[in-house]
């Protein structure tokens, strides 16, 4: 997915998303929902994919394992979906 079309489905601006992905910006609470559901991601498998590996410690890494692909495999359906829409 383009940086212009996950800033529209997010209603924010193409250059917030630059930055967000340049680490240059932390996304606040809201932000972070748009872009959740822009992708059709749960917001709590977001949070998870953004986690500090150290803030993942406590996780069994097979489970964090699974969370991971869970939601990469969300994301990119979300995308097949989106492009196959007329």
């Amino acid at each position: 997915m383009s940086q212009s079309e996950l800033a529209d489905r997010a209603e924010v601006s193409v250059s917030y998303i630059s930055l967000l992905e340049r680490n240059k910006r932390d996304p606040n609470l809201s932000a972070v929902q748009k872009i959740a559901n822009a992708l059709n991601v749960p917001f709590s498998i977001l949070m998870f994919l953004a986690a500090d590996r150290n803030e993942l410690n406590d996780i069994n890494p097979e489970l964090a394992e699974k969370l991971s692909y869970t939601a990469l495999k969300l994301i990119e359906a979300s995308t097949n979906e989106s492009t196959s829409l007329p």
